[in-house]
């Protein structure tokens, strides 16, 4: 490890951490948060170690159709079908146990974990060595049409919003696991997304463009007055996969002063689609360099989907996340550079977005 970049903290656009808590088998999940016996990718410990301090945690309600991605994309082409919609009180009592869970590791934390609302939270929260959270929801099937559910998680600590994940719902449609293809698939948000776009302004939460069809992410483009935020996706000019952004959808982020987390997920960043951990840190550098140029050294962070994909093994786990950080530096980025994507970004666009 190079030492000036050994102390370069990580600030994280998205894990299913709370999705794997909730589901656990063992039902112990949730007690060893903290003492470093849990598996996963995100722990108390492996956030230490990993110097990870803080990012969104995803409140996503699963389908009951759902298929494992890892064994469902080993070998091209593929378009996995969209899972069936989901019921908006399923979803609801999955976004209030999930959230439940987040608040009772901070109760728990001794003050290791801290619920975050701002970034001068987020702040405070790193400089006393805590990991920060900020809620997050992937998927928006919990909130009814009137809106009414939005003020009321916003009023919890809800502060980034993904209208749809890979399934449609009533705000819009989200595109198919596929490969090698492009996002362009299917109608975009419906009214009611429009009118969760819009409130979202109002509420300065952030709506996050990763999951959406391309129809979907041009409506939230022209409806949206705030910096256009995709938490955890790649460029589609590296890697054909529907789930990447396209060129011309990376200048549309960059001209809101917006920014895109390199997503860890192997499909979506291998050349072949291939979901597959056997996968060299010398591709997300392709990724990153592709989104730098497209974005600035402004508009590129990390977004990890730690918990919810299979990521190369030579991470491995929140634990690994140095050793991305050592790949930056051998590819010649200086110092400012790994800064700005490692954490410098997303604070400066929580900032933008949060305190318009």
């Amino acid at each position: 490890m190079i030492a000036s970049i050994a102390d370069i903290p990580v600030f994280d656009g998205h894990n299913d951490t709370l999705l794997r808590l909730m589901d656990d088998p063992t039902g112990d999940a949730i007690e060893r948060f903290f003492d470093g016996g849990a598996t996963g990718h995100i722990d108390s410990a492996l956030a230490r170690q990993g110097n990870l301090a803080g990012g969104l945690f995803a409140m996503f309600p699963p389908s009951h159709d759902s298929v494992s991605l890892s064994a469902s994309m080993p070998e091209p082409p593929y378009q996995l079908p969209l899972p069936t919609p989901l019921d908006r009180h399923e979803a609801m009592d999955a976004m209030i146990r999930m959230s439940a869970i987040l608040f009772r590791l901070e109760a728990r934390s001794g003050g290791r974990l801290r619920v975050c609302r701002s970034v001068a939270d987020i702040e405070a929260a790193t400089a006393a060595g805590a990991l920060a959270a900020v809620l997050h929801i992937e998927g928006a099937e919990a909130i009814d049409a009137d809106l009414e559910a939005l003020d009321l998680l916003h009023a919890a600590g809800l502060r980034s919003l993904g209208p749809v994940w890979s399934r449609p719902n009533i705000f819009g449609h989200g595109v198919p696991m596929a490969f090698p293809t492009s996002p362009d698939i299917g109608p975009g948000l419906t009214e009611a997304g429009k009118r969760l776009v819009k409130r979202c302004d109002e509420l300065r939460i952030i709506v996050d463009l990763s999951h959406l069809n391309e129809k979907g992410f041009d409506d939230v483009a022209a409806l949206s007055g705030a910096p256009l935020v995709a938490t955890h996706c790649n460029a589609h000019a590296v890697t054909p996969h529907s789930r990447n952004l396209t060129d011309r959808q990376l200048q549309v982020i960059r001209e809101s002063g917006g920014i895109v987390g390199l997503n860890f997920a192997t499909a979506f960043l291998r050349p072949d689609g291939r979901m597959d951990a056997d996968t060299g840190l010398d591709v997300m550098i392709r990724h990153l360099d592709h989104l730098l140029a497209e974005l600035g050294e402004d508009g590129v962070g990390l977004g990890s989907d730690f918990d919810g994909a299979t990521i190369p093994a030579a991470i491995g786990s929140a634990a690994g996340l140095p050793k991305l950080l050592q790949a930056m530096a051998e590819a010649g980025y200086g110092r400012d550079l790994i800064e700005k994507i490692a954490w410098r970004n997303w604070h400066a666009l929580l900032r933008r977005s949060w305190e318009r």
